[in-house]
């Protein structure tokens, strides 16, 4: 059977892409260190013959490259990253830790492993964050410069530069993927759509930054795995993808879709689910947004979900996934953070 390994397997985009490889009938090594946010939930997939965990930090280069040369993977997707903004305002070094020095151990076991005739491909997976605030209705193409704006995306662009250098200096076979942001299955609630759909079936209110008219683009996480794995197959070595669906919305009107969405199931909302604007974080980045014609025209990849039809089906999913939220320590998610400069 062949192998693949996903590294932050127990993520939110880690556990989808996990559960999407095994339906393809790869065998799937997932590498996480387990963190507050990893999902423990879905136990399904650890019952699988093709499926296994191993527990520990990427940052283990030694570990890391015995699973590689037992495995010998077709590709690893680098998953493993601490990705919520304001837990990089108020923790930097975590994201430093993880999303810089985790890359270079990655890299580096490659590295020593390519010197060995061991060679796998890697599918970096990166952020449209990179690209910093865009303005005027711009959307970033893969050759814009990088200008991160928090602690978070300064990391995650550092990643990408090491990429870049490794394939340069080293001739790893490497590509790089920005995406847009994720919704879907798998979510942890720190994240702004769980977090709407927690506090409406909690009957609490729903906090929005500034005025909520910061703009996003959005994609369904299993349009982000049909991407990630058209990568695998087709993507160039020394490339780098935007991942996205060409749609923007505003965080208000995305609230709104969300409440409106759960009026069309008949359920029932509670008086204290109400909008309510709060402090913004620092640096908050006013829009994100991706030109996908690349990966689009180059690798015959589009996305196929709408997201009227995803977020309908996110929320059937942790309508029927209550546990989910109720195994999540209130005090992991609930608490504000990036407030403490």
């Amino acid at each position: 059977m062949k192998k693949i390994i996903v590294t932050g397997g127990s993520g939110f985009i880690g556990s989808n892409l996990v559960n999407f490889l095994i339906k393809k009938k790869y065998f799937v090594i997932n590498i996480d260190k387990l963190t507050y946010s990893s999902n423990k939930y879905d136990d399904k997939i650890r019952t699988k013959k093709n499926y296994k965990l191993f527990k520990f930090d990427i940052n283990n280069t030694s570990r890391l490259i015995s699973v590689i040369k037992k495995t010998k993977p077709l590709v690893i997707f680098n998953l493993a990253a601490e990705t919520h903004v304001d837990r990089s305002i108020d923790s930097p070094k975590t994201f430093i830790h993880s999303n810089i020095n985790g890359v270079f151990s990655l890299l580096e076991s490659l590295r020593y492993l390519k010197k060995k005739n061991i060679s796998t491909k890697l599918i970096h997976i990166s952020t449209d964050e990179v690209y910093g605030d865009l303005k005027n209705n711009l959307r970033s193409n893969e050759n814009f410069k990088y200008e991160p704006s928090s602690p978070y995306s300064a990391s995650k662009a550092s990643a990408d530069h090491l990429v870049k250098s490794y394939i340069r200096t080293y001739k790893l076979n490497a590509v790089i993927s920005n995406c847009c942001n994720n919704y879907g299955p798998y979510q942890f609630p720190e994240k702004l759509i769980p977090k709407m759909i927690s506090n409406i079936l909690k009957n609490r209110e729903l906090p929005i930054y500034a005025r909520g008219k910061n703009s996003r683009e959005w994609i369904h996480v299993d349009d982000h795995c049909e991407a990630l794995f058209t990568l695998y197959l087709k993507g160039k070595s020394g490339e780098s993808y935007n991942v996205g669906t060409g749609i923007n919305l505003k965080n208000i009107d995305l609230v709104k879709k969300i409440l409106k969405n759960f009026k069309i199931k008949k359920i029932k909302i509670g008086k204290k689910v109400k909008i309510k604007f709060v402090k913004d974080r620092p640096g908050h980045d006013f829009r994100y947004a991706l030109d996908n014609k690349k990966i689009k025209k180059e690798l015959k990849w589009k996305p196929k979900i709408k997201f009227e039809v995803g977020i309908s089906n996110t929320i059937n999913w942790y309508l029927k996934n209550k546990i989910f939220l109720k195994k999540i320590a209130k005090n992991k998610y609930e608490k504000r953070l990036g407030l403490n400069l």
